[in-house]
């Protein structure tokens, strides 16, 4: 008896999303050119339920700027953020309902901050700090049931339910860390974004948080997109990859494709430049070196806005912008917008 696979149902779908930021004349006259800075550059991508998206890429690429403006915490420039489907019978478009209609999805989306400590509030204690989601969303939910949940939550993310009613200060950071991601939990949300909530961690407490989440993810079906600008941090939670270049995508791809066969130089550098636990392989490996810097978002190269850094532009790349597509022999879901992939 053949019984069809219910694929997971897409959560959330991004179309064409642009976040541009006015900075100014470029001079102190009237009639100076307006500048502007392409933050996000016309970003799409999809996340299915239960799946974790893996956003990568150097500081400045416009990662915690594109999960600000997925949930609508900065306003974008154009494109579409579809919450729950991509039909407009059935999903709603993030970025044109009203601020009630925001409020109410809110409560299904969190975030989960990089700099545990600088997050909280240093003085409410982490009780208050759990349960405000829980107050501000629910506000008629009696005192009790709201410890009872900040206690459960608090026991979920391996905290002791004694320690409720002490300061951020009295915790490490990995503890911090620990009552951020409980904050972001006690609603119950369907989506969290991680903007790079391991980055300011200890190794060994990186590995700690990384495990958690992916445990809470099981039990709760939860979906995530996890920002990094290291590889091997990505590589372990990630079921999706996406690697962003000055706010375009340089490639998408499932996980382990990405680093068996990567596409995209960028890419490619940025995988050779991981290290290897082996020390006899981490020294007879070829690193790819980027040459230059990251190019200003003010001014960003025309066509592909990685050649001024790639070994392999040619003329091409300085007219044309290449389109994110697969190449021949590869699966629909990997994809590397350059005209000269490996």
């Amino acid at each position: 008896m053949n019984e069809s696979v219910k694929k997971p149902e897409t959560l959330l779908k991004v179309e064409n999303l642009k976040v541009y930021f006015d900075v100014g004349k470029s001079g102190a006259m009237p009639w100076s050119a307006k500048r502007v800075l392409k933050a996000v550059d016309g970003v799409s991508f999809e996340l299915k339920q239960g799946e974790t998206l893996g956003i990568v890429g150097e500081s400045g690429c416009g990662k915690s700027t594109l999960a600000r403006a997925v949930i609508n915490m900065i306003p974008a420039e154009s494109g579409r953020v579809m919450w729950l489907g991509d039909d407009e019978q059935v999903g709603k478009d993030l970025l044109s309902i009203s601020k009630k209609e925001t409020r109410q999805i809110r409560s299904q989306m969190q975030m989960i901050f990089q700099d545990p400590l600088a997050s909280l509030n240093p003085r409410m204690t982490i009780g208050q700090i759990i349960a405000e989601p829980l107050q501000t969303h629910y506000p008629k939910t009696p005192k009790e049931e709201v410890i009872n949940r900040v206690k459960q939550t608090m026991v979920k993310v391996g905290l002791l339910p004694n320690q409720i009613n002490r300061y951020p200060h009295e915790f490490s950071g990995g503890q911090c860390q620990r009552i951020g991601i409980a904050r972001a939990l006690i609603l119950e949300p369907k989506l969290i974004i991680c903007d790079e909530p391991v980055s300011a961690l200890d190794v060994s407490i990186q590995a700690q948080v990384i495990n958690l989440l992916m445990k809470l993810q099981k039990e709760m079906g939860l979906s995530l997109i996890f920002i990094a600008h290291d590889l091997s941090v990505v590589k372990h939670i990630s079921t999706r990859i996406m690697v962003l270049y000055l706010g375009n995508v340089a490639e998408v791809s499932p996980a382990k494709e990405l680093y068996e066969r990567p596409r995209h130089p960028y890419t490619q550098a940025l995988i050779s430049a991981v290290p290897i636990p082996d020390p006899f392989v981490e020294k007879s490996k070829e690193v790819i070196e980027l040459t230059g810097d990251l190019p200003s978002p003010l001014n960003p190269p025309s066509g592909c806005v990685f050649r001024t850094r790639c070994p392999k532009a040619t003329e091409t790349c300085a007219n044309q912008k290449p389109p994110l597509e697969a190449r021949e022999g590869d699966e629909d879901d990997h994809l590397a917008a350059c005209f000269f992939s490996d």
